[in-house]
């Protein structure tokens, strides 16, 4: 590999046992670095090259003893500029970064949201170093957290690790050891232990900066656990805790599911509007606690993954905030 001001470049040489002659496939296989995306927009580019003429069909077959050149530009810069905004690291190192996020903070830019991201703090805190493989307007993210929605997060600093995070969502645990786990205040009390709700998810059809249930929609699984239950001012079951893990990542999908389930979460104006009456079984504590929470009782508790460079099975966990510390503290309250 030769470094210039301006590109890295790659070579391979082809061997004689290669798995597919395809262009692509070959440097998938010999350039683990790059993810595919990556290399088949270098290749669109005119990027690789096979001898001395470059080759922009993904499909084209190489030969034993071709070399292949690959020039990576560098990385575009992001359009969002980082911004100082303070981040509560849980680990850092060359590969990858995670945060505890607090509540209020949005995770990319997007319409009416353009600066005081996530994404505008990893820019001025990573520097060069985040990963641009996300896109311009989210370098460096695999997963979200909606803008109310505490807790952890996992951010890429590198194609490489990138490339492995992408790999570990998508399989969420089916085939490797990475999980998700929530901490949600729901509605009321199942009527079982635990569960599973698979239940696909799409585009709700009336209003669409909403999700719903929906035949025909994506692949969505969620397991769940009762962990406690709290009574009303009357003495009757009325809210419970459930741990929660995911084996998607559909957008809004523990609130979607909750919803779908006749659990929402407490404080969710979205999913759970027509629940707002309930809140007069709460005791004064409870009352004034959810009011004081403003938002969704959602926590991401938990991240199990495995390191992009090492193997290693990494392991974190979050306490619940300071707000659901309080609710939690006033649901047990009999006052």
């Amino acid at each position: 590999m030769q470094q210039s001001s301006e590109n890295t470049r790659h070579e391979v040489t082809v061997e004689g046992d290669e798995g597919s002659q395809r262009l692509d496939r070959v440097l998938a296989v010999r350039s683990p670095d790059l993810s595919r995306s990556r290399l088949k927009a270098l290749i669109l580019a005119g990027q690789v090259s096979v001898g001395p003429a470059p080759v922009r069909d993904p499909a084209y077959h190489v030969k034993a003893g071709d070399t292949i050149t690959i020039d990576v530009p560098p990385a575009a810069p992001a359009e969002p500029e980082g911004e100082d905004i303070p981040l509560d690291i849980v680990f850092e190192d060359d590969d990858i970064i995670v945060i505890d996020k607090p509540k209020n903070l949005v995770v990319h830019p997007a319409a009416g949201h353009e600066t005081g991201t996530l994404v505008n703090a990893l820019i001025a805190h990573c520097g060069a170093s985040l990963s641009g493989i996300g896109g311009v307007r989210r370098p460096g993210i695999v997963h979200r957290l909606d803008k109310d929605t505490t807790g952890l997060m996992v951010a890429a600093k590198n194609d490489r690790a990138h490339q492995s995070l992408s790999a570990q969502f998508a399989d969420h645990g089916r085939t490797g050891e990475m999980r998700r786990g929530y901490m949600a205040f729901v509605w009321g009390v199942p009527n079982r232990k635990s569960g599973t709700i698979d239940q696909p998810i799409d585009r709700h059809p009336h209003t669409r900066e909403k999700m719903a249930v929906r035949q025909g929609g994506r692949e969505a699984v969620t397991h769940w656990e009762v962990l406690e239950t709290f009574t009303g001012k009357d003495g009757k079951p009325v809210a419970s805790l459930l741990a929660c893990q995911l084996e998607t990542g559909r957008t809004h999908q523990i609130r979607v599911h909750l919803a779908h389930l006749g659990h929402p979460l407490l404080g969710d104006d979205v999913y759970g509007s027509g629940f707002k009456t309930k809140s007069r079984q709460l005791g004064p504590q409870s009352q004034a606690a959810l009011a004081a929470l403003g938002r969704q009782a959602l926590h991401a508790y938990l991240l199990v993954l495995e390191h992009p460079a090492s193997g290693e099975i990494l392991h974190w966990e979050s306490p619940l905030p300071e707000d659901l510390v309080l609710l939690e503290a006033a649901l047990r309250s009999t006052d």
